[in-house]
């Protein structure tokens, strides 16, 4: 039974010869010619489809870019101990990534439509999901070349790992100076490459292609060492990289069920969501369509809360007055913000104007504590030709107030309320 299993699957049957496997990986790791006028082509069309958030388009691009091969030359010149065919992978990979960011920097700095849309924002932060993608897209990627009979896995290897629209978001972010966006989209063309390349280095360890000989035995020694560190060197941090985007998915699952569970059943809709993994503590920032402010004491039961969700070392900041145009696109999620914010910003304007001055009632009673009401207004005074208006306040208290502190109070109530002339009435219970 055992041995069935294993003979189901087996790689190494229908295997091509692997002298032809090399020579079919060694043709398509150069970026001269047609090669290099293909990626262009390429490249401008991935631009088109990202600038029109057209991803039949940008998909189309994928199908027709030649960008992995010097990405599964590399693994398979790890694999197999090839220096000479490592440096022209590496020379390559590197005219060909140099070669894209300059096309598509150039086409968004020239194109007249610069607007963010849906599809470049997709390619601006990496998650577990592309390591996933780019390792199980690898691997199925270099079985289909080292087979006698293709088949079909080629197309779909080159539109699931998706090195081209990263890569050209990448060039828009550098066309909008938004350096945010080069990174973020750069560092995710470099996890694709970098598993890829794992992926084909894996099966070739795996299918036992032959290493390559050298005539002097220390040269040889010299090169396996520094090819076996490389190795190292990638495999490592890609490790780590991986269970770090995890950790981090894990965490913005809790954000969510925890926005979800505090915020959106309760009927507070949120507008705007930034959330700062990397910080320290890290950082949920919110805005929200709500009728009123949250108190400070509510704030601090809201952060208390975050530990119950797994959300050690996290800060909420709710942050309701913020602008479209100062804030990452892509952490809106109610487009009609402006809308919104200016409505819950009326509200609170009609609130106000019932009694505006609610808040100077209180810091009253807290710095003259004899005064036990106090009320404002303004009284008309007619003369012969006109109406004078006063601003005036009615203080109660058990006792007329002494004269200093009436005239420390006028002082202080004329600077709170910015008004120049303000009476003070007296009234005793």
């Amino acid at each position: 039974m055992n041995t069935n299993v294993y003979k189901f699957l087996d790689l190494h049957q229908g295997e091509e010869d692997k002298t032809r496997v090399y020579e079919n990986i060694k043709s398509n790791i150069s970026f001269r010619g047609s090669n290099l006028w293909i990626l262009i082509c390429a490249i401008l069309i991935a631009s088109i489809g990202l600038n029109v958030n057209s991803a039949a388009v940008v998909i189309g691009a994928m199908l027709i870019s030649p960008l992995m091969g010097p990405i599964v030359g590399a693994g398979f010149a790890l694999g197999t101990y090839d220096f000479e065919l490592l440096r022209k992978s590496g020379k390559n990979l590197m005219i060909a990534t140099v070669s894209s960011l300059i096309v598509a920097s150039l086409y968004f700095y020239l194109s007249p439509f610069k607007e963010t849309q849906s599809e470049l924002l997709a390619r601006t932060s990496p998650t577990i999901y592309d390591v996933l993608i780019a390792f199980f897209g690898g691997l199925a990627g270099i079985v289909a070349l080292t087979r006698v009979e293709k088949g079909n896995p080629i197309p779909g290897v080159a539109i699931a790992t998706a090195l081209m629209p990263p890569l050209c978001t990448a060039g828009y972010g550098l066309a909008i100076g938004n350096y945010k966006y080069f990174l973020g989209a750069f560092y995710l063309y470099t996890i694709n490459c970098f598993f890829i390349c794992i992926a084909t280095f894996l099966i070739i360890k795996y299918l036992k292609y032959p290493h390559v000989k050298f005539p002097n035995p220390q040269l040889e020694k010299r090169i396996r060492y520094g090819i076996t560190t490389l190795i190292f060197v990638l495999i490592i941090p890609a490790s780590y990289l991986a269970y770090d985007l995890l950790i981090e998915k894990t965490f913005l699952q809790n954000v969510d069920k925890y926005i979800t569970e505090v915020f959106t059943k309760q009927g507070d809709g949120v507008i705007y969501k930034n959330v700062k993994f990397h910080s320290s503590p890290k950082i949920i920032e919110l805005s929200l369509y709500k009728d009123d402010s949250f108190t400070m004491k509510e704030i601090d039961s809201l952060n208390n809360l975050l530990a119950y969700y797994h959300l050690d070392n996290t800060k909420l900041l709710i942050n309701n007055d913020i602008k479209t145009e100062t804030v990452d696109q892509s952490k809106i999620i109610d487009p009609t913000i402006e809308m919104k914010l200016e409505i819950a910003k009326l509200k609170s304007e009609i609130l106000a104007l019932k009694d505006p001055y609610s808040g100077v009632k209180e810091e009253i009673k807290v710095l003259f504590p004899e005064i036990s009401d106090v009320s404002f207004g303004i009284q008309n005074v007619d003369d012969n030709e006109s109406t004078t208006q006063y601003n005036t306040m009615m203080i109660v208290c058990p006792k007329p107030l002494k004269k200093n502190k009436s005239e420390q109070l006028e002082t202080w109530i004329r600077h709170r309320i910015s008004k120049d002339t303000v009476i003070i009435v007296h009234k005793t219970p």
